[in-house]
Formats: structure tokens, sequence, C-alpha cells
């Protein structure tokens, strides 16, 4: 099943997840070292990122290591590149506003 890369990343476990990925590969033993919850729960999180091809899983011996998918995560910023624009746009005109009420005040 193919999930969507928004509700992978909608999740705080899973944004943590990403986060440590992204300084270096780790297993998933490693990875639920850093959880409070079960190793059961970390796996599943992690595979729903797998799913979602936010992280790759190398085999190096025995070992499976997870690594952070950048190019992944670089489509999710092209998207919302779209609205980045439009952000800064209403906050210009909300800095606006707030400056002419505070220069009537004055």
């Amino acid at each position: 099943m193919r999930r969507d890369v928004f509700q992978a990343i909608a999740d705080p476990t899973r944004r943590a997840i990403i986060s440590l990925l992204a300084l270096q590969a780790m297993t998933p033993n490693a990875i639920a070292e850093h959880f409070q919850s079960s190793r059961q729960a970390v796996s599943k999180h992690i595979q729903i990122l797998s799913e979602c091809q936010l992280v790759n899983q190398k085999q190096t011996g025995r070992e499976i290591y997870y690594h952070f998918n950048a190019q992944k995560m670089k489509e999710v910023d092209v998207w919302m590149d779209q609205f980045r624009a439009l952000w800064e746009t209403r906050f210009s005109q909300l800095d606006n506003v707030l400056q002419n009420l505070k220069n009537k005040q004055s």
C-alpha cells in the first residue's frame, strides 16, 4: 500500500525519526532507543516512512540500516514552494498594517 507523504510527516514521532536519520543512518534498534514507545511501534513508523520513500533501507551484513531520502523530502519542499510566496505576501501585508497602527498610536 502506497501512503501519502504528508500523512507520514504529520506524525511527530515520524518527524523525529526523519530528523534522526537526516544526521546518520541507523538500525531500527538504534532508532527505537530514542523513543519511549515499543520497538514494534517504532518499526511501524519506520514501515510507513519506507512506504512513502522518505527512508530507504540498506542491509550491511546482518544489520539493516535506514537512511533518510532527502530527494523525497525535496518533493515536499517543491510542493510547498507554491504557497511560500502567498504566505510571504500576506505576512508583508500584515507587517504593513501593524506598522500603520503603530504609527497612528505614536
